[in-house]
């Protein structure tokens, strides 16, 4: 095969054994990779019904069809499992795990069982170790990065190796749970870090000498060429991202009124030049660094100014900065950057965490909570109560212990469900759908929950990227049906594919067509490409309703819904939500109940 390496690693966890398998052709050519092809796997292989902590369910780790190729911005990986949330769960990294993946000669990694005790699994090229790792239980994922690279010896080899760990929030089953990838980055959502957990594994290491057969190198290079020259002469994304990383864009949104504020009770935050990437990065910004093969660089290394949060940390993201910033209420960036430290120490998702944290300060400012439940006040703007949570809920000590359950959970414990804002008990991003009405149906319908970089209408609806449609008016719901269904399967093709969704200013579907075809020596009409899509879009639709879902799960947040926005260019609006519905199951090829019809999985070679 070119583009992939054509073989699957399948683990035995119980047994610590392991056999290598041939890729299937045919599932390799319909889904691409990554995202597609570890659903695929999921929705054969196990009962979608399954209880996520039950040793059948499997974990998957895939690469795309071009990750390490070279191809711009090819770095990701997806790790996908029935989540803790009872969706198809599904984690979407960068750095160069599955780079390295691919380089030791697998497309994907499945694991099966549950290993007796903690152990560490060492992959390198065709040697697979399974070694014990009851000393690490316990540990932080810095630590347990460090001892790993320390164990190997000679400090040059330990570079060579990518680590992907768990920290005490995924051994303890923590509904929102992460993967940290070499300390920096983050397979975040779902709570994919728990189901880590529950199989007893506390970290992957993968380090690979073999290459990636490509059907025409040449014209791939050329292909490569020029995509990167496009890259950089879209506007704005080469110089704003490294200068000032994805948070650039947060002073856009606010501008907007969609800025979701206060655990989303407006979408304007007063003080959001003082979090935005400018001020981040003119405060704390001390190195640029990039994930491999990606031309933009908008990862970095930032150090804290305030002595009470003083840390070294990866520059955040933006919905790192949004969500420990106008989320919380919180105006200190330093506060920003020590929360942020902590989740990636602990192995937390940030969103979930600022999310649901969010929320606790309102219920606690309305009454209900209080501070003998909580231990101390805790109200917005204030960075010290907001931290001290953070570390709380990364250690499940004290209340914290409430968060790491998530904001559905904890909502409907305290009896305030309608303060949870989120889809199928997924934390929702930053992007309050009463502005753009396209994002809230893509939140809503997306297969894992409330979710952005699934189907990322803002990018028509706010800043009117040719590539992505056009200017469209954010407030219509006219034509976002069609919209969101573009878009929704056009990022599966960028998660199939491995590629990073960062590029979206200059690199989009046709770009990943021009080095899809000469990397696999498919001959791919991009029409195909595009329902490669389409088909991995529609068997995660699948797997959830044999999971027991329903279009009833096809929701927003009450407040979304039914409380129009309060201030701000946006005042008045709310999210129209069943407007847009029946019109996106229609052009899915679904009936009125979100099932995909037989004569759908029949044109896309499908079946149930």
């Amino acid at each position: 095969m070119n583009g992939w390496m054509g073989k699957i690693l399948r683990v035995d966890l119980e047994e610590k054994k392991h056999e290598i398998e041939d890729l299937d052709e045919d599932i390799a050519r319909d889904y691409l990779g990554g995202r597609g092809l570890a659903t695929k796997y999921l929705y054969d292989e196990i009962d979608p019904e399954i209880d996520a902590f039950d040793p059948d369910n499997k974990m998957i780790v895939a690469t795309g069809c071009l990750t390490g190729t070279g191809a711009i911005a090819a770095c990701r990986t997806v790790f996908a499992a029935k989540s803790p949330l009872g969706t198809v769960g599904c984690s979407n990294v960068g750095a160069s795990f599955g780079s390295d993946l691919k380089y030791a000669g697998f497309d994907m990694i499945i694991f099966e069982g549950k290993a007796e005790e903690p152990i560490y699994i060492m992959i390198e090229d065709d040697k697979i170790q399974y070694l014990p790792a009851a000393d690490l239980w316990g540990k932080d994922c810095y630590e347990t990065d460090d001892i790993l690279r320390e164990r190997l010896g000679d400090p040059w080899k330990a570079k060579e190796y990518s680590i992907a760990c768990i920290g005490p929030a995924g051994e303890k089953g923590s509904n929102i749970a992460a993967i940290i990838i070499d300390k920096h980055n983050a397979a975040a959502r779902c709570g994919i870090g728990a189901v880590m957990g529950s199989k007893n594994i506390k970290a992957l290491m993968v380090k690979g000498t073999k290459g990636i057969k490509l059907a025409d190198p040449e014209g791939f290079v050329t292909a490569m060429t020029d995509v990167l020259e496009h890259v950089k002469q879209s506007h704005g994304s080469m110089e704003s991202f490294p200068q000032y990383g994805s948070a650039g864009i947060l002073h856009i949104y606010n501008e907007v009124g969609m800025l979701a504020t206060n655990n989303y009770q407006t979408g304007v935050f007063e003080h959001a030049a003082d979090i935005g990437g400018e001020a981040m990065a003119s405060k704390h910004l001390r190195k640029i660094r990039a994930c491999f093969s990606c031309p933009q660089s908008c990862g970095g290394i930032m150090k804290a100014t305030d002595e009470k949060f003083m840390v070294t940390s990866e520059r955040p993201e933006f919905e790192t900065v949004w969500v420990f910033g106008a989320d919380c209420g919180n105006n200190n960036t330093s506060a920003i950057l020590k929360a942020h430290d902590l989740c990636n120490q602990y192995g937390m998702d940030i969103i979930s965490v600022g999310n649901t944290i969010a929320m606790c300060m309102e219920m606690f400012e309305k009454g209900y909570l209080t501070e003998k439940e909580v231990g101390f006040p805790l109200k917005f703007g204030d960075p010290d109560a907001m931290v001290k949570l953070v570390e709380l809920t990364c250690k499940r000590e004290g209340f914290g212990d409430e968060v790491a359950n998530g904001g559905f959970a904890l909502s409907h414990k305290f009896n305030h469900p309608e303060l949870f804002v989120g889809v199928k008990k997924l934390e929702a991003p930053a992007y309050d759908p009463r502005v753009c009405q396209g994002q809230g149906l893509n939140q809503a319908t997306a297969a894992r929950g409330a979710c952005h970089n699934k189907g990322y209408t803002m990018g028509s609806e706010i800043f009117g990227l040719p590539s992505l449609g056009g200017k469209t008016d954010p407030y219509a719901t006219e034509g976002k049906a069609q919209l969101t269904k573009s878009l929704q399967d056009a990022t599966c093709v960028f998660d199939n594919t491995g590629t990073c969704l960062f590029l979206i200013l200059g690199l989009w579907a046709p770009e990943l067509h021009k080095q899809l075809v000469p990397a696999t020596g498919i001959d791919y009409t991009f029409e195909e490409m595009m329902k490669c899509g389409e088909r991995t879009w529609t068997i995660e639709r699948m797997f959830n309703i044999k999971a027991g879902l329903t279009s009833k799960d096809d929701n927003l947040s009450p407040r979304m819904l039914n409380e129009p926005m309060p201030e701000g260019p946006s005042k008045g609006h709310v999210n129209r939500l069943q407007e847009m519905l029946p019109e996106y199951y229609t052009l899915r090829g679904w009936d009125e109940e979100g099932k995909p019809t037989d004569e759908k999985l029949s044109e896309l070679g499908m079946e149930w």
